[in-house]
């Protein structure tokens, strides 16, 4: 990884990287103060702020599961770079969208603007659907393959840091919408301005040609992909990892507020130390596979992961809730006996699913052809948008029916079991 640092230095792939980077901090610093101004500002009750986080994160899921084939077609048929200019262009409409949302919401509005945010939700959701397999399939035709892990790993790590960072920033301003929609309006054409340094990266491949019925299309783009082994197990591994990640996403918010009694400012510790575990994972498995392409440590380190999940569970179920009705603010919530234990739970979590899960995306980009890896990181968004979407209105429909968030996280144990499992198969298959 010290290495593959390097690659930060060369144009075909600073700008990329960089353009990654703002897009992921934008989705994220929009998505989180949006979250935590509903459920701190507007909403007094778990099940409406879980069913809320639920339907925000299934909005943003839905474009990947309808429209990654379309995306998937034009990546492959196109000049990536161009289609790269002509999202954060769109994304600049977008947080304007958001952005009237959020200056709404501080007048004491609360249907208009929470329409609007879910409409900027959804938006963004399109946005990152057409991005997703260029960030990806882009890596093969601009580095050498002995970069590509190198290089999928430090798009990995960027983006969770990113999130991170959205995800700080998020926490301290979210009350202020004014600062929240110039930040996030100022991000996006930023982002568009340096996606403009990114070197072409014409078509490789024979023009295709493209289906533009949505439903037929993702029918086409699976079918043409999981059929192919080693690509069916690697991407019903990673659903069910963005699957936990959602299922664990949409439970923090309310976890925290109702069971850990603690303020937004917590909530945003919580979510920050959760992307940096990721981003640790993504350095650590690079160092351990040494550049190599393999999924031998993947079933371990999900099986590791559901420990670490029923590890902080039960640290959860230790806590001490305040007796005042006063949230613990930062300084008062680490000082409380368990704050240790949940946390490094927390982190553990997160390191053994990055280690588990970037391996997998390498598996796509570097065992196709180059003029069909962007359909088949797309075929993967659609598989695994399908999954998360599917997980995000169940976990929805749970928490209205009363299962509490700590009780989802034995679930998350669960599926980590069948996750492994899926690990196994193709470590056996590819390896």
């Amino acid at each position: 990884m010290i290495n593959a640092l390097g690659l930060l230095k060369r144009r075909r792939f600073l700008p990329l990287f960089t353009t990654q980077f703002m897009g992921a901090f934008n989705d994220n610093l929009f998505k989180t103060s949006m979250v935590l101004f509903a459920t701190y500002q507007i909403f007094a009750d778990e099940r409406q702020e879980g069913f809320f986080n639920a339907l925000a994160a299934g909005l943003f899921v839905l474009p990947f599961f309808l429209l990654s084939a379309l995306a998937g077609q034009l990546a492959d048929s196109n000049d990536k770079t161009r289609i790269i200019r002509v999202v954060k262009l769109a994304e600049i409409g977008i947080m304007l969208v958001g952005c009237a949302g959020l200056l709404l919401a501080s007048t004491g509005a609360v249907t208009l603007p929470l329409v609007l945010m879910l409409v900027a939700v959804t938006g963004l959701g399109i946005h990152s659907t057409f991005f997703g397999p260029i960030k990806y399939a882009i890596l093969p035709q601009h580095l050498d393959d002995k970069d590509v892990l190198g290089g999928t790993g430090l798009v990995e790590a960027g983006t969770y840091l990113s999130i991170l960072l959205g995800t700080i920033v998020a926490g301290f301003i979210y009350r202020s919408t004014l600062i929240v929609a110039g930040m996030t309006l100022a991000v996006a054409i930023g982002g568009y301005l340096i996606a403009r340094q990114i070197p072409p990266a014409p078509r490789l491949g024979p023009q295709l040609v493209i289906d533009w019925n949505p439903l037929r299309a993702s029918w086409r783009l699976i079918a043409a992909t999981m059929h192919i082994r080693r690509l069916f197990l690697a991407i019903c591994a990673i659903s069910f990892f963005w699957t936990i990640g959602s299922v664990l996403i949409i439970a923090f918010p309310p976890l925290v507020k109702n069971v850990l009694t603690a303020d937004a400012g917590v909530a945003s510790l919580v979510l920050a130390v959760f992307s940096i575990g990721v981003a640790i994972g993504s350095v650590v498995i690079n160092l351990l596979l040494k550049g190599a392409i393999s999924a031998r440590y993947s079933p371990a380190s999900v099986i590791a992961m559901g420990i670490a999940v029923i590890a902080f569970w039960a640290a959860v179920r230790l806590w001490t809730p305040t007796t005042d009705g006063r949230l613990y603010g930062i300084g008062t919530f680490i000082a409380q006996p368990h704050a240790g234990t949940v946390l490094v739970s927390l982190l553990a979590v997160a390191i053994f699913g990055g280690m588990f899960v970037v391996p997998l995306y390498a598996f796509l980009t570097t065992t196709v052809a180059k003029d069909q890896t962007a359909r088949t990181v797309a075929a993967n968004n659609v598989v695994n948008s399908g999954a998360m979407t599917i997980g995000s209105m169940a976990v929805a429909a749970m928490m209205a029916m009363g299962v509490t968030a700590g009780q989802l996280l034995l679930l998350v144990a669960a599926m980590c079991v069948f996750a492994a499992w899926i690990a196994v198969k193709l470590h056996r298959a590819c390896d």
